[in-house]
């Protein structure tokens, strides 16, 4: 179903010309012209925010502090599967985080030093990794959106999918 409303009125001298109608887009779905969507995820925004990338899959949780370089972004955890891997630039998607609460500093630091993921997808609500990007906005005023999946959304993410994040947690799979 297509909703139109009127497009602006221009005035000429006394009289207001009318332009005609014009499709209207729902907010929050506007996407640039060719874009294609493979499917939309539903999660809780747990820091709101847009972001894109590649996905960058864990299936197992990691700990910032000791597992991520903040300096160059790179999976130093050697026990981990993703050992040796880059988070830049990437939507990090893993369970949650585990262990040390000084993770939150790792990523605030990741985030001064522009060796973040993009934005990270967690299964349950990590609020360490939470506290880091809500951090980094009051220092840096920069933010890496996190968001929470239901179990069935977050396991249908696979390695290199393409992924737009939106503010109110919709996640755009495959978006090209």
């Amino acid at each position: 179903m297509r909703i139109l409303c009127a497009r602006r009125t221009e005035r000429a001298g006394r009289i207001w010309e009318h332009e005609g109608l014009r499709r209207v887009r729902r907010a929050g779905t506007s996407l640039p012209r060719g874009v294609k969507v493979g499917k939309i995820l539903t999660g809780k925004p747990v820091v709101p925010g847009s972001a894109e990338g590649a996905a960058l899959v864990s299936s197992e949780p990691l700990s910032f502090w000791g597992g991520i370089s903040p300096l160059t972004g790179e999976v130093i955890d050697r026990r981990h599967g993703l050992s040796g891997a880059i988070v830049t630039g990437k939507v990090f998607v893993l369970p949650t985080g585990k262990g040390s609460s000084t993770s939150s500093a790792v990523l605030l630091e990741s985030i001064r030093t522009g060796a973040a993921p993009a934005a990270i997808i967690n299964l349950r609500v990590d609020p360490i990794l939470a506290l880091g990007s809500i951090v980094a906005d009051e220092l840096y005023g920069q933010t890496i959106p996190i968001v929470v999946l239901p179990e069935k959304d977050f396991f249908s993410i696979k390695q290199d999918d393409y992924l737009v994040i939106k503010p109110d947690g919709k996640i755009l799979v495959n978006a090209k």
